[in-house]
């Protein structure tokens, strides 16, 4: 195999290549940023990878990251951490933590008859599973999420059909708030690049977004259950005809009120409405109308 240009280079010619003094080369390797060269007798030989690598280093740099920080994002990466490792989002001793399979477990998860090989492969395919010294481990979310399923009498198979397509939409969820994140917060830390703690602020920001995102997600998931629910309940003729019962006009007070609230929040509010409420933001001292008694 033949050695090209950039495969073979001294450290005085990639420090020419990257526009760097030498001795910024070597502090960058004593610092853990630049990974070492290999060698032929006494001399160091660089190749492409570490020319790449000192452009990493300079697009971080340019972004507001310390070299410390640096360090940190690349020594996590080469020990194959995942970004959401180095910037916190999955948590210590909660339902993100990976947790070890027993034969107890497993049985409570899935039957002995179900046991195959072909599914602990797929649950692995999706990321539900790894295996550490040739067991499995599981998040604890999944874990409980799993064995309350399995309670309810759901097959396996039934239950990875059903995280599979969830998972589809929750990448498209996540894709979208990352989206946002990208357009609107992302030039405002640029903007910042002076600043030596560009990690840890962005490591705050994703923080807040995932928790953000996990509360949006929660509640419109238990909206639409609700609706779900009301469907269901119509489907299988579980709720009453929906003309009112003869004991509706003499309800007591505080019923009365409830059905009436609930009836009134049923319906989209009506133009004038809306821009009478608006009238009084615009209007009120504080931004914020009176509430009506």
């Amino acid at each position: 195999m033949s050695v090209g240009r950039d495969d073979a280079l001294t450290v005085e010619q990639l420090a020419a290549k990257a526009g760097l003094p030498t001795s910024t080369i070597r502090m960058y390797q004593t610092r853990g940023l630049l990974h070492p060269p290999r060698r032929e007798g006494r001399t160091a030989r660089y190749d492409s990878s570490h020319v790449e690598r000192l452009g990493l280093v300079n697009r971080l740099q340019q972004r507001g990251f310390s070299l410390p920080a640096i360090a940190e994002l690349i020594a996590a990466r080469d020990l194959g951490a995942r970004v959401g490792d180095v910037l916190g989002l999955t948590g210590k001793g909660g339902p993100d933590d990976w947790v070890p399979v027993g034969f107890r477990e497993l049985r409570a998860l899935v039957s002995v008859r179900d046991l195959r090989p072909q599914l602990f492969r797929r649950a692995s395919r999706m990321g539900l599973i790894r295996w550490e010294r040739g067991k499995p481990f599981v998040r604890r979310w999944a874990m409980d999420s799993g064995t309350a399923m399995t309670e309810m009498a759901m097959p396996p198979r039934e239950i990875l059909d059903a995280f599979e397509r969830l998972r589809a939409q929750t990448d498209q969820i996540a894709a979208d708030f990352v989206d946002v994140f990208e357009r609107v917060v992302w030039p405002r830390l640029a903007d910042q690049a002076g600043s030596d703690d560009q990690l840890d602020r962005v490591r705050a920001l994703l923080v807040e977004l995932t928790e953000t995102a996990q509360g949006v997600v929660a509640g419109a998931l238990r909206d639409s259950i609700r609706d779900s629910a009301e469907t269901f309940a119509r489907k299988h003729n579980l709720l009453p005809e929906d003309r009112p019962p003869a004991w509706a006009g003499h309800t007591v007070p505080v019923l009365a009120e409830r059905l009436e609230g609930a009836a009134a929040h049923a319906d989209e509010p009506a133009d004038a409405d809306i821009e009478a409420f608006l009238a009084a933001v615009d209007a009120a001292p504080d931004g914020d109308p009176e509430e009506t008694p």
